[in-house]
């Protein structure tokens, strides 16, 4: 076993492109560390709909140019044999360590296997990326990034023609065309022959984002912007100036990008002090709304003044932004289909059948959300929003940050606020309180056995609530294709379990609705609320022993 695990470190060494990690393996192997080498060579990273994602290193289970190569050429070996030889795929990549080198990679594979290759000329956030598919009228495109993954991580996100992000049955296939890559030496790699694009992608993306505001509404709310170390800084500020909005007052520690992250434990705007800074900016600048981006700025965080809470500002849940977005549109008399994911709020569902407007729920991911017919706002909790699907096929945080900043405004000339709209909601439709249960584990099993336990002995009643039904979304339902995860539906609430497809964490969502009959009700509701969310979480990590 132990030279087995030698050999297949010196035969992945042999082929190994980059200095850095061939260093790293070459000290474990004369090391003798057998520890570190088992865990590299455990597998490999698997290609899902998520693509990749995983820690930068050596080996078949880390991040590295070797995998990435094998990845590019059983992407290329899919498209051709879906009969898009010649056709051009662009790549775009944010400003993590290796991405660059993943991104030069994949446009000489791509170049090898005689498909054309585009790559964006810099890092730029995700949504330019998914919106150049569709512009170029690209075949497939590739975004090098990790998201909100700690420091360490990158991933390879794939997008097919129609701007969406793969869904089943193409993940398997590219899957599969990846494991049939045989060895690098085989794989050509071009030093030239792709296209680094110039600034006229950007521009044309920048162009589109005037489309997400109604013309001549009020533009006079005043932001702080972070862009948590990522890509988000010039081109969010590019667009608020085409728009007239007030210049946001920027957080300098965060304004520029920086792969090591250095004033977040987690570069994720939801993540425990992560908005420390942001919230410190505010206190002195006074802005209307403080907007955060993640490091590839395809989320959009939103915090709001709340003299009630410690610090004086309150970030929104995702879900609220995503209510407050989808009454903005309402509003505005748009037309078209709400959509959101299974785990986002059940406030959206009623918004729209009151608007008249259709509905529709998805599994987790845009990937899904993107491909609802008619869609013209998709959002889920994670702080993702769709608020130009014909732009973007995709979560963009930042046309979403435009469109929470006109609503602000407009609340602002009418001397409103968000949180005025939020109860104005709650009023009209109940007050939905949601929040999450989320566990970081360092052993899969841990997940695994909580599934488990919730599969065997299904609760019956959470803080006093009793189950109405328990579905095993593994099976799949009439509306939804199987996926792992557990739906609970109890008498004024809900619950879902699922694992992270990017992330070693177990993930649960609550919702609560509490009726509210006036504004006066609404501190008690709140409360009633706080205090379910509270019982249901404790209920729900009992059952599952986490």
């Amino acid at each position: 076993m132990q030279q087995d695990l030698i050999a297949r470190a010196r035969t992945w060494l042999a082929e190994d492109p980059d200095p850095e990690t061939r260093a790293e393996l070459t000290g474990l192997i004369e090391a003798g560390d057998l520890t570190a080498l088992a865990d590299r060579f455990a597998g490999t990273l698997q290609f899902g709909t998520a693509g990749l994602r995983g820690e930068i290193g050596a080996g078949p289970m880390r991040m590295n140019r070797s995998v990435v190569i094998r990845a590019a050429a059983g992407l290329a070996a899919y498209l051709k044999a879906q009969g898009r030889s010649g056709g051009l795929v662009v790549i775009g990549y944010d400003a993590r360590y290796k991405s660059a080198d993943f991104a030069r990679d994949t446009a000489a594979v791509m170049t090898g296997a005689g498909l054309r290759a585009a790559v964006l000329p810099r890092p730029l956030p995700t949504p330019v990326l998914a919106f150049a598919i569709r512009h170029l009228g690209a075949v497939a495109g590739v975004e090098v990034t990790a998201s909100h993954n700690p420091p360490r991580d990158n991933g390879y996100k794939v997008y097919l023609g129609d701007g969406s992000q793969i869904v089943p049955p193409a993940d398997l296939e590219i899957a599969a065309a990846i494991e049939a890559v045989g060895p690098l030496d085989g794989v050509p790699r071009p030093e030239s022959g792709w296209e680094t694009l110039g600034d006229e992608v950007l521009a044309a993306y920048l162009a589109r984002t005037d489309a997400v505001l109604s013309p001549g509404s009020p533009r006079t709310a005043r932001t702080v912007y972070t862009a948590m170390h990522g890509v988000g800084t010039s081109v969010l500020t590019a667009a608020f100036a085409r728009a007239g909005f007030p210049e946001p007052v920027l957080v300098a520690e965060q304004a520029e990008p920086d792969p090591a992250f250095p004033t977040v434990a987690f570069p994720n705007p939801e993540e425990p002090g992560a908005m420390d800074l942001a919230f410190a900016a505010a206190r002195t600048a006074l802005p209307d709304i403080v907007i955060a981006n993640d490091p590839d700025a395809d989320r959009c965080a939103v915090a709001v003044p709340d003299p009630s809470v410690e610090g004086g500002w309150r970030m929104l849940r995702g879900d609220e932004v995503g209510a407050l977005l989808a009454a903005h549109l309402v509003d505005r008399g748009v037309t078209g289909v709400f959509a959101e994911s299974i785990v986002s709020s059940s406030l959206l569902g009623r918004i729209a059948e009151k608007a008249g407007l259709g509905y529709e729920e998805t599994l987790t991911g845009f990937k899904w959300i993107a491909r609802v017919d008619g869609l013209r706002y998709g959002y889920e909790e994670a702080l993702g929003y769709c608020v130009d699907p014909d732009g973007v096929r995709d979560k963009d945080g930042i046309t979403a940050a435009l469109l929470i900043t006109e609503l602000a405004s407009a609340l602002k000339e009418k001397g409103r606020t968000l949180l005025d709209l939020l109860d104005d909601l709650a009023v009209e439709h109940g007050l939905h309180a949601t929040d999450q249960l989320s566990v970081r584990v360092e052993d899969l099993s841990v997940i695994a056995d909580a599934m488990r336990r919730l599969r065997e002995n299904p609760p019956a009643e959470l803080a006093g609530l009793p189950v109405v039904s328990a579905e095993d979304l593994s099976l799949g339902t009439e509306a939804l294709p199987p996926t792992d995860g557990l739906r609970y539906r109890l008498a004024g609430a809900r619950v879902i379990v699922r694992p992270s497809g990017t992330e070693p964490k177990l993930k649960c969502y609550l919702e609560v609705v509490v009726p509210v009959a006036s504004a006066g009700e609404l501190p008690a509701a709140a409360a009633k609320g706080a205090g379910l969310l509270a019982a249901v979480k404790r209920d729900l990590a009992a059952a599952a022993g986490i």
